[in-house]
């Protein structure tokens, strides 16, 4: 067996869907590659440390900071959705996903010329499996019962549960960035100043709230990637900001994560790829506390929102609506519908609540970037018509926000589950032994079904367990869907090789850019 393909990929391929597509008329360079010169790309923050047992491998946690310092072990296919090799030149499974071989390439070295072996993959994945280390990713990591390097470049990885969709867990967290276990050991400033991976660039400088400067890694494995010789990676988490920026050609690349922003860059001329998504953003409403561990409270709340009316005022009409979990494109859509606001039925629920002495009063956590601000401000605006009904705004930073997957000390915030397949996303945002479950729903339909999905290897019994999924989320509300996830990339016309991979990771080792 190849490199693990599911049978969502090959039904993405079938369709068309999955993959990256322009959203705008301007075209990016073209031919060749130019090898050489220097490339600046904006992020949406800014990490707090460079270990990547703490980095998020999507495109608003800064992925482009973990795939430029330590590569990735596996990607996926823009077209198809498919599991493909990077640093592994393989990944199997002959028994169903009860246990799997990861295959490394030979000769692979870090960056200081260590060779890069499965022991260090081992050594990295038992790190994120450890609920000591507070990774975000605790929860994939912790799918595997055990590891064993049976070579230098070979992984024998054993299950906990025969999960045959586990290379998604990989290629969508920071599973896929494994850094020298030594550089690591020397504690986190030390890391911080000289982090150790096998990626295509090397940490030059890093100026705290200003930039970090890398330079190309000449023992790369992919030769003659990565094609610039500095790239600079600066965060930008106003999106008016960033867009001007862009527009003034002080960027050559952005990160981006907001649809009116996306609309503007393509009125201005500039490239943009987009990545169609499932899923999407949504307001997680935290179950094991009041008010919402009523279920009352939390249809108030979703027959009180009007997803249209956000989507106006935040982003000036120009987001995909989550008004399906799984997109058009894919498989697994069915066509049932996330919910409608209800006017009459949300106020008639905030006034039963408020007649037990349970008025719904809460408090939501936004981060600070404009557009969370904006949708925070929305919703506060929206609930004002209504009665019975108070909500707070509290503004922390990207990585305070983080932090809530394992304290869980709110109410609601914002929270999302974009994928192309829905393994491992919907497991991990809803399952109840998932760490990762910010809203702690625990429906035993709903589990079973998100097991069935993930385990089975049959296309009809994954879509049928899907769509009970479904069925589950509307009936529970222990999130309300918004905007599908903007998974996208803004680049000038003289940047090439703009690609993503997972759920908007951009790869920096193909970027090049016309002289």
């Amino acid at each position: 067996m190849a490199v693990v393909a599911t049978a969502m990929a090959m039904a993405l391929a079938a369709c068309g869907g999955g993959g990256a597509t322009s959203g705008s008329g301007a075209q990016g360079a073209t031919g060749n590659p130019v090898e050489g010169g220097n490339a600046t790309v904006l992020m949406l923050s800014e990490p707090r440390t460079l270990d990547p047992a703490f980095g998020s491998n999507n495109g608003p946690g800064g992925a482009v900071v973990g795939n430029a310092l330590f590569g990735t072990l596996l990607r996926t296919d823009p077209a198809t959705g498919a599991i493909t090799p990077s640093l592994a030149a393989s990944f199997k499974t002959a028994d169903g996903g009860k246990t799997f071989e990861l295959a490394l390439r030979p000769g692979l070295r870090f960056s200081d010329g260590s060779p890069f072996e499965a022991s260090a993959v081992k050594a990295h994945w038992d790190r994120l499996k450890d609920p000591a280390t507070g990774s975000l990713y605790q929860g994939d990591a912790a799918q595997v019962a055990s590891t064993e390097a049976t070579s230098a470049t070979t992984l024998r990885v054993t299950m906990t549960a025969a999960v045959p969709n586990f290379g998604y867990s990989v290629v969508t967290s920071s599973l896929n960035w494994v850094p020298k276990p030594e550089a690591i050991a020397a504690g986190g400033a030390s890391f911080d100043a000289k982090p150790i991976g096998a990626g295509p660039y090397v940490l030059q400088e890093w100026r705290r709230q200003d930039a970090l400067v890398l330079k190309r890694n000449p023992s790369y494995w992919d030769a003659p990637r990565p094609h610039l010789d500095q790239l600079t990676l600066r965060p930008a988490i106003d999106g008016n900001q960033r867009l001007n920026t862009m527009v003034s050609g002080g960027a050559d690349v952005a990160v981006e994560s907001s649809w009116s922003n996306l609309q503007k860059a393509g009125q201005s001329n500039l490239v943009t790829a987009v990545q169609p998504l499932s899923g999407g953003n949504y307001i997680a409403l935290n179950t094991r506390r009041a008010p919402f561990n009523d279920l009352r409270a939390r249809q108030a709340l979703a027959a009180a929102i009007d997803p249209q009316a956000l989507n106006v005022s935040v982003f000036g009409g120009a987001g995909q609506l989550v008004d399906t979990l799984f997109d058009a494109s894919s498989p697994f859509h069915t066509g049932t519908p996330v919910g409608a606001p209800d006017k009459a039925t949300a106020q008639r629920l905030f006034n039963e609540l408020a007649a037990e002495g349970k008025t719904v009063s809460f408090t939501f956590t936004a981060t600070s970037s404009s557009e969370n601000r904006a949708l925070a401000e929305a919703i506060q605006a929206q609930l004002n018509a209504f009665q019975n009904v108070k909500m707070q705004v509290k503004v922390v930073e990207y990585a305070e926000l983080a932090k809530l997957q394992t304290t869980h000390d709110f109410d609601a915030t914002v929270s999302s589950a974009a994928f192309l397949d829905p393994e491992p996303r919907l497991w991990t945002a809803f399952a109840a032994d998932s760490r990762s479950n910010m809203s702690g729903i625990n429906d035993p339909e709903l589990n079973a079904a998100l097991v069935k999905g993930r385990t089975s290897t049959s296309a009809d019994e994954r879509k049928a367990a899907y769509d009970q999924v479904q069925k589950r989320l509307v009936e529970d509300h222990p999130n309300l869907w918004l905007t599908r996830n903007v998974s996208a990339a803004i680049s000038s016309k003289q940047i090439g090789g703009v690609e993503q991979y997972g759920f908007g990771s951009l790869l920096p080792d193909a970027l090049w850019k016309q002289h």
